[in-house]
């Protein structure tokens, strides 16, 4: 065939050509450059992590928990110091900065002055959380700021891993600590319980027996009605008693100056029977003289004889009224005992009222009670004065009797001795005897007057204190009257409340019964939590549990084991790329070594050689995957033969291209190989790219050999590759079809005619 005979002649020309053959050797390695150097520089980059230089700086300070140091900061520390995720230099602020601004540090991790601090506050009401600051050098390195800040999450993990298991610990400690106290609290519960039960029984008793105490109520609200009225009769007495006790008072000092000026009168009566029976004497002695002075002495004793009758007529009288004052002080006295007793009574009665009427009950029946006792002390006082009296004016009542006797014999005798001076001798022995008596008689009444006199003295002075108190008595009885109608009063709002107690008493032992139900059951299930948090057990494990309790298991479908693996498909769909685009340049796709007789053959001669080259360049990428980077692929052949199949579809995009728009051609092949770059979701999924981009996925080459590739690489799902190997077959056929017809058109235009070599 006129095709073959071409073909070989290209390939003797590309062989005898050195110019031609050394870039077209060359052109072999391209794919091996951009996806081996590539894949090999990024096989695995986190296992050079511990190469990184990161400074670290601990400014902690530490806090203490419950009586312990906590210091999560160090604690940090050592466990960086047992890791090698990164090269962890450990340094001062000053030198991190300083290392940071010399780009000797990728990346600062500072541990703040309060971050053990902020660790103590987890159980606080509005706690602090733990600020790990990270300080990322991005303009050193982008992708390092992310690796980092990866790492940083997982320290922070760490962190509250640790933190979560201190007080995770102390949690359980206090789990512990409230097992106990839930037991008490059953014991306390049972305690109440039985409390409660006694309050029920006692309510139970409290609503049987309101009714009672409202009826009793009711009948303590009547007799305080009665006591009001009673009272208030014994205050309208006790002020007719100070109307009179006033009358005694004003009457008194009367009885007193009365009294005073009979013992004036009586000691001058005294002295007068003492001269008297002194004169007596001296008349018995001297008869004779008697006899002359008889007419004169016989009208003194006449006058003498009617004093002392109208003194004997008058002392019945006075005693009978003396007698009257004293029964009327003794009846006082009596009275105001009854009185004192009848208050006593009521005082103790006012015990059992209610506050506050109580208080200012009993202390108006105690200024009744003081005034009360005044009025005795007045009473007796007068009922003792006037004992006196009456016992001196007996006295004085005998002398008078006495005396009017004696005058009326000194009279008879003296009538006698005023006819007859015979009898006068023995009169006036008589006389003088009588004299004597009368001597003696009113010595005695002037002694019992000055008794009376002094005892008056004592009622005048005690008078007063007897209105005051009759004063103070009537007082206290209006405020007795007073607060018997508060007492009735508050008697009355007592029984309406006992009504509603009554009403209520049954309702509240019901509410009793249900508060001991509840406790039967508080008791019970406090008990059952004491047992329960009681059996809680705990360790190591127990408190790694609580601090972690997220496990999470990895299932990864089609794994890939690091970054060169999941790279491959996208890097050696590059480096074929351009290893098709670079061949472009340096070998001839439309000069001709020979006339072709078609555009067919002229199709063959060219493609046959970059069939060639594609196949060596894939195979030469694959021979360094498989020895010098040892990847692992699903199966080896389909590898190889979808890597062939992908090299083959660039050289054909290519091929058409600058086989159709030469240099132009060239320029296209790159504008594809930077769409095919973002769009063949190689790196990031399709989906995170812009929707302008996205529409080019599905028209490009590269998207199907990236998608055949980790099919055969990862996942194994040998149909999806075959789907994708189709796509490509499709586009080989399509551009092969384009590069002939574009050959076709060009052999006519420069050989005119067909040529049959045949």
């Amino acid at each position: 065939m006129r095709g073959l005979t071409l073909l070989k002649k290209e390939f003797l020309a590309i062989v005898k050509n050195k110019k031609l053959l050394i870039p077209l050797l060359g052109v072999l390695f391209i794919p091996v450059l951009y996806a081996g150097m590539f894949l090999w520089a990024f096989w695995d980059p986190y296992e050079q992590l511990n190469d990184l230089p990161v400074a670290v700086v601990n400014m902690d300070e530490g806090a203490a928990k419950d009586g312990e140091n906590l210091q999560v900061g160090n604690d940090l520390i050592k466990e960086l110091k047992e890791n090698d995720n990164f090269k962890w230099e450990f340094v001062s602020e000053a030198e991190a900065k300083k290392g940071m601004d010399d780009r000797k540090y990728y990346m600062t991790v500072r541990i703040p002055e309060n971050f053990s601090r902020n660790a103590t506050t987890l159980l606080d009401t509005n706690p602090e959380k733990l600020e790990l600051e990270y300080i990322p050098n991005e303009s050193l390195n982008f992708l390092s700021s992310q690796i980092g800040g990866t790492a940083i999450d997982k320290l922070k993990q760490e962190v509250a891993n640790t933190v979560s298991k201190t007080y995770a610990e102390k949690v359980f400690a206090d789990i512990t600590k409230v097992s106990d106290g839930l037991a008490q609290a059953a014991d306390g519960a049972n305690k109440l319980r039985d409390g409660s039960q006694t309050l029920t029984d006692k309510l139970n008793e409290v609503k049987d027996g309101v009714p009672k105490l409202y009826n009793g109520a009711e009948t303590i609200t009547n007799k305080l009605g009665e006591l009001k009225g009673g009272a208030t009769q014994l205050y309208t007495g006790s002020q007719t008693l100070t109307d009179k006790l006033n009358e005694v008072k004003d009457g008194v000092p009367k009885l007193y100056d009365g009294a005073q000026t009979i013992t004036n009168k009586l000691d001058e009566l005294k002295g007068g029977a003492a001269e008297l029976y002194t004169g007596s004497q001296t008349l018995a002695s001297k008869l004779s003289e008697v006899s002359q002075g008889a007419p004169q002495l016989y009208a003194g004793s006449q006058t003498i004889t009617k004093g002392a009758s109208d003194l004997a007529a008058g002392m019945p009288a006075f005693q009978t009224g003396a007698e009257k004052l004293s029964k009327g002080a003794a009846a006082t006295a009596e009275g105001a005992k009854n009185i004192g007793a009848g208050l006593e009574a009521l005082n103790q009665k006012m015990n059992e009222l209610p506050e506050p009427y109580k208080t200012e009950m009993q202390k108006a029946v105690q200024q009744l009670i003081e005034g009360n006792k005044q009025v005795i002390g007045g009473a007796q006082t007068v009922s003792e004065g006037n004992a006196t009296l009456a016992q001196k004016t007996t006295a004085i009542s005998q002398g008078a009797n006495q005396l009017a006797a004696g005058s009326g014999q000194l009279t008879e005798k003296l009538s006698v001795l005023n006819q007859g001076a015979p009898q006068l001798a023995e009169g006036a022995v008589k006389l003088s005897d009588g004299l004597g008596k009368l001597a003696a008689g009113s010595s005695q009444l002037a002694a019992g007057s000055s008794q009376l006199t002094e005892k008056l003295g004592g009622l005048k002075d005690g008078a007063p204190q007897l209105a005051n108190g009759a004063v103070k008595l009537s007082d206290g009885l209006d405020k007795l009257v007073s607060g018997s109608g508060q007492l009735a009063a508050g008697s009355g709002q007592l029984t309406e409340k006992l009504g509603g107690l009554k009403d209520g008493a049954p309702l509240l032992a019901d509410g009793s019964k249900q508060i001991l139900d509840g406790q039967y059951e508080l008791a019970s299930k406090l008990g059952d939590a004491a047992k329960e948090t009681g059996e809680v057990k705990t360790n190591e494990n127990t408190y790694d549990m609580f601090a972690d309790p997220v496990r999470v298991k990895t299932e990864k479908v089609a794994e890939v084991p690091n970054y060169g693996t999941g790279f491959t498909p996208y890097f050696l769909s590059l480096g074929l790329f351009v290893g098709a685009l670079l061949l472009s340049i340096v070998f001839p796709l439309r000069e001709t070594v020979g006339e072709p007789k078609s555009g067919f053959s002229w199709f063959i001669s060219k493609f046959g050689i970059l069939l060639g080259v594609g196949i060596i360049q894939a195979l030469v990428a694959d021979l360094i995957l498989f020895v010098g980077l040892d990847i692992e692929v699903k199966s080896v052949p389909y590898f190889i033969l979808f890597s062939i199949l992908t090299s083959l579809t660039f050289i054909a995009l290519v091929q058409f291209l600058v086989t159709a728009f030469s240099d132009a051609g060239r320029f296209m092949a790159i504008i594809v190989l930077i769409l095919q770059l973002t769009t063949s979701a190689g790196t990031f999924p399709i989906e995170l790219v812009p929707k302008a981009l996205q529409v080019f996925n599905a028209w490009l080459p590269m998207t199907y050999s990236v998608s055949g590739f980790k099919a055969v690489i990862s996942s194994g799902d040998f149909g999806f590759m075959w789907q994708n190997a189709a796509i490509l077959g499709a586009y080989i056929g399509v551009m092969a079809l384009g590069t002939i017809v574009t050959l076709t058109i060009i052999h006519k235009r420069y050989f005119g005619r067909m040529v049959d070599t045949e």
